[in-house]
C-alpha cells in the first residue's frame, strides 16, 4: 500500500499518530517552537529525556517518548546549532535522520511540522521542496509509513506545502480532515 502524504493545518502536538517530529536544536533544549509546544505540554518529561540524549549532531535525529501527548514518540531532528540558523542541507539531513529513526521503531504514522522555519530562519518556500524530496524519495523503497502529514502552523505555510507536493508529484493534494 503506498504512503499517503497529507497535509493539514493546525498543533502537532494534538496529532494522534505514532509519533511526531520535532525541530530540535544539537542540546535538544526545548525552548521555541515545536520544542517550546512540546515542553509546554509535557512539562519536564520529555526534556529530561532529551538531556540524557544530547548533545546529538547537526542532522542527527532521536526518539523520546510521547510522555502525555496523544503521540506515542517525539523524534527529536537537530536543524541546527543552538544560537544559529538552520540550512538548507541540515534540513535535509535531519528530514532524512527522522524518516530512518520512524523505519526504526516501525512508525506507520508520522507528523512532521515546516522544519527548519520559523525561528530556524528558513522559509517555508526552502523548507517545502527539501521536505518533500527527501520524503518522497524515501517511500519509493519498502516502509512502514503508511501516512505523512505535515502539520503547518498557518494557512500561507500549508498552501507553499501544497504546492510544493503538486509541483514535485503531479498528484493532487490531500488535506486531512480537521
Amino acid at each position: 500500500m503506498p504512503t499517503k502524504i497529507l497535509f493539514v493545518q493546525g498543533d502537532i502536538t494534538e496529532m494522534a499518530v505514532d509519533a511526531i517530529v520535532n525541530a530540535a536544536n544539537t542540546d535538544l533544549t526545548m525552548d521555541t517552537g515545536v520544542a517550546g509546544a512540546v515542553r509546554r505540554k509535557t512539562g519536564d518529561i520529555i526534556q529530561q529525556e532529551c538531556e540524557r540524549l544530547a548533545p546529538i549532531r547537526l542532522g542527527a535525529a532521536v526518539v523520546t517518548s510521547g510522555a502525555s501527548l496523544k503521540a506515542h514518540f517525539v523524534i527529536h531532528a537537530a536543524t541546527l546549532h543552538p544560537g544559529e540558523k538552520a540550512t538548507p542541507e541540515s534540513l535535509r539531513l535531519a528530514t532524512h535522520a527522522s524518516l530512518m529513526r520512524a523505519e526504526e521503531k516501525t512508525i506507520r504514522s508520522l507528523a512532521f511540522p515546516a522544519l527548519g522555519a520559523g525561528a530556524a530562519g528558513l522559509s517555508p518556500e526552502v523548507c517545502a521542496p527539501i521536505m518533500l524530496n527527501v520524503l518522497v524519495s524515501h517511500i519509493k523503497m519498502r516502509t512502514s509509513l503508511e501516512k505523512v502529514y505535515f502539520v503547518l502552523f498557518d494557512d500561507s505555510a500549508l498552501k507553499v506545502f501544497e504546492e510544493a507536493y503538486q509541483q514535485l508529484t503531479a498528484h493532487p493534494v490531500a488535506r486531512a480532515p480537521g
